[in-house]
């Protein structure tokens, strides 16, 4: 009996080529091995139980289940919850199909992004922070060159800080000002570095020295940011903080 057309038999080989070419595509073994999961579950499974079989921060779990379906390899169903009790409406993940297209496009940024990330991570964490910091810096202070001219450098801090917030904005990290307490900080609500901060944390200095550049350079004044929260450490938006003396 022949398989029906929406449904094709795959032999080992093939399935394991198909898992190795979505391997390939992301850069990341762990979400061959979650994809591998997903397709053994054939009602779905949700980010929890990925967390939990790869010992992985939910946050994680779900930067590599969304990875797989933004590829067209898993999608996700909204279910609520039996007896509609209160509660956050459960995500289950399942694979498309047993067959996927192995024509995965290359994207050139995506692979840039993760090679800054892996050339990071091999000089070791101290050194690799130093380095991604200065860089932040420098690209800090050619922007804040490019969008103010130098008699408006000495505006007030908060002009500067909001400043600040609306050129990281225009380079997609959709971000804001706020006073937090004594404490004045930039958040930002999504990150352009994508899931390769995550997996290499180090690449948040570059943030952070991009904050640090641009206010040193539109404020006048040394300052000093500190990463106060972020992806990789299990924040849902990231958050650098402001010191100095910004009056």
């Amino acid at each position: 009996m022949t398989a029906p057309p929406h449904q094709p038999t795959m032999s080992p080989t093939d399935f394991a080529s198909v898992v190795t070419a979505i391997t390939s595509a992301f850069g990341d073994p762990t979400r061959r091995e979650i994809y591998l999961f997903v397709h053994e579950h054939d009602d779905g499974t949700t980010a929890s139980a990925v967390a939990e079989r790869f010992e992985l921060h939910p946050n994680v779990a779900r930067h590599h289940l969304d990875k797989l379906c933004a590829g067209g390899y898993v999608e996700v169903t909204v279910a609520r919850h039996a007896g509609g009790g209160a509660g956050r409406p459960s995500k289950r993940y399942r694979v498309v199909a047993p067959a996927i297209d192995l024509d995965l496009p290359l994207r050139h940024d995506d692979v840039l992004v993760e090679l800054l990330g892996r050339a990071l991570a091999a000089l070791g964490p101290v050194r690799a922070e130093q380095l991604a910091e200065a860089v932040g810096v420098d690209y800090g202070r050619a922007m804040a060159a490019s969008m103010s001219p130098g008699s408006d450098r000495h505006r007030s801090f908060q002009a500067a800080l909001h400043a600040v917030a609306d050129a990281l904005t225009a380079h997609g990290f959709a971000a804001h000002a706020e006073r937090h307490g004594d404490e004045l900080r930039i958040v930002s609500e999504h990150c352009p570095f994508g899931g390769v901060a995550i997996e290499h944390p180090v690449i948040c200095a570059v943030d952070r020295g991009m904050v640090q550049g641009m206010l040193e350079a539109l404020y006048g004044h040394q300052l000093t940011t500190e990463t106060a929260l972020s992806l990789p450490t299990g924040g849902e938006h990231c958050v650098t903080a402001v010191q100095g003396d910004p009056r």
